[in-house]
């Protein structure tokens, strides 16, 4: 995880996590949506786990 993607989740979660897929996506964007600290915390915790 760069620095970038950290500035950027706590900017704008759902541009962190683009390239994490549609389902990502959503859920982050909806998290942002309800309140701007839980889609901080979905997108940092989407961009900490570990490709598969």
């Amino acid at each position: 995880m760069s620095i970038w993607r950290v500035i950027l989740s706590i900017i704008c979660p759902p541009l962190a996590v683009l390239d994490k897929g549609c389902g990502s996506i959503l859920i982050t964007f909806l998290l942002w949506l309800c309140g701007w600290v839980p889609g901080v915390i979905a997108a940092l915790i989407i961009l900490n786990n570990p490709k598969r």
